[in-house]
């Protein structure tokens, strides 16, 4: 049995521990990731720093430098997070439909763990803390596969985070760290003990995990994210808003990559935008009414399908809400797009018609974020529509099962008309046994 055979085998044996876990041990045992990471943030900002020195040595691009580095602050956001997830209800033994097929015969829906997952990310320390956690708040056992870049980083946090929930009980095993690529192709042959893939990257890398393994997996692709200008807009509210979903955090999934504007606000608006764009150290490029406008280099086919992650920004000027919609539609990841408008007419069109699993109206883009959300952190944005989409968090590595509790029925006495169907809805409430 090779290593990550074992790995698999022993989380699948956790998992069924972890499920039954309380939700009293679980939040104990976030809370316990965060005193350790607050005891140990010296020590773990030294680990990192030998692996962004190595990462810079080897000529890193600055955007995955920039998730690959440390700072007390992201260490504190990541406490944080887990705080924020502690005080949130507990998803496993929701009840969601309920109901009352016969008398004394009732039919529960009610949430359960998912059961093991592989989770495949980015340079993102912060991004280990944020998806084991949770897996352990929905009672899911995790194998994680981050950026050979983060190696050191991650193998501390894991250390931290496997002893602290040890500590208050939670089963050995319901966390690890996979090493290597071998190990991520041997990760995908684990059909019997792993229950769902999530790889996080580019549409290329997500559509080869998924003809690759026979487990089932759940994309989360690039962001290529688009800030629409309506005619009908707030002209200095709209220049605030597509400035910080371009300009926050460059290196974020999503960041606006794509700008498009209306004909009728063009010369007003783009002017004003450009000038605060260029002071933040943005490259431009437009279509040709653009660059008309404002000094910008033409942008070509290829720059309407890039999610740049860097400090490039292309813009192109419509003649309609709808195509700007046949843009968003055709070149974008589904992922997050916002439209800036005090039209709510067109606002709803462009939210109906919108084929993304955020769509924002007078908003930054910089939003989609499970934290903020109140999902308490998440596992990446789903742009997908099967079994989960946007911000992922503890709900969405849940499923749920059928508990149907009896009292002797039987179906032949259903067919001879001994019991009859009521079908009478009950509350959403587990019975009292």
């Amino acid at each position: 049995m090779s290593n990550i055979q074992l790995m698999a085998k022993t989380a699948r044996e956790a998992a069924l521990s972890l499920c039954a876990a309380d939700i009293d041990t679980r939040n104990k045992a976030l809370l316990a990731i965060a005193d350790a990471i607050s005891a140990n943030v010296p020590e773990l900002m030294e680990v990192n720093k030998v692996d962004v020195e190595k990462a810079t040595a080897e000529n890193l691009a600055g955007p995955l430098l920039s998730r690959l580095k440390l700072t007390e602050a992201k260490c504190q956001r990541m406490v944080d997070g887990l705080k924020a997830l502690a005080a949130l209800p507990d998803p496993l033994g929701k009840v969601s439909y309920a109901m009352e097929l016969s008398q004394g015969l009732e039919l529960y829906r009610v949430g359960c763990p998912i059961g093991v997952v592989g989770v495949i990310f980015e340079s993102r320390p912060d991004a280990l803390v944020q998806i084991s956690s949770l897996c352990l708040k929905s009672g899911n056992a995790v194998l994680l596969k981050g950026g050979r870049e983060a190696l050191q980083t991650n193998a501390f946090l894991t250390k931290l985070i496997c002893a602290a929930t040890e500590e208050v009980g939670l089963p050995k095993g319901w966390c690890s760290l996979l090493q290597t690529r071998e190990d991520v192709a041997e990760m995908l042959k684990q059909g019997d003990s792993i229950d769902l893939i999530i790889p996080r990257g580019s549409n290329a890398f997500v559509r080869y995990i998924m003809q690759n393994s026979e487990i089932p997996v759940l994309g989360h692709a690039e962001g290529l994210c688009h800030v629409y200008v309506d005619a009908e807009c707030d002209v200095a509210q709209a220049v605030k808003v597509a400035v910080d979903s371009k300009t926050q955090n460059l290196s974020v999934c999503n960041a606006a990559e794509t700008m498009l504007v209306h004909k009728d606000v063009a010369e007003t608006f783009l002017p004003l935008v450009a000038e605060q764009l260029t002071a933040k150290g943005m490259a431009l490029r437009g279509d040709e009414r653009t660059c008309q406008i404002i000094s910008c280099d033409p942008a070509t086919e290829e720059d309407w399908q890039t999610e740049y992650l860097d400090a490039i920004l292309s813009i192109k000027v419509v003649d309609s809400l709808d195509e700007a919609i046949q843009h968003i539609n055709h070149y974008g990841s589904h992922h997050t797009d916002s439209i800036l408008s005090t039209n709510m007419d067109n606002v709803e069109r462009f939210m109906t018609l919108v084929d993304s699993a955020d769509v924002f109206h007078n908003c930054s883009t910089r939003f989609a974020d499970g934290f903020l959300f109140g999902l308490g952190a998440e596992v990446g944005i789903a742009t997908g529509k099967i079994h989960a989409r946007g911000p992922m968090g503890m709900e969405g590595l849940c499923t749920y099962k059928y508990r149907l509790y009896g009292k002797g029925q039987t179906l032949t006495e259903l067919n001879g008309g001994d019991i009859s169907l009521s079908h009478k809805l009950l509350p959403n409430q587990l019975p009292e046994h």
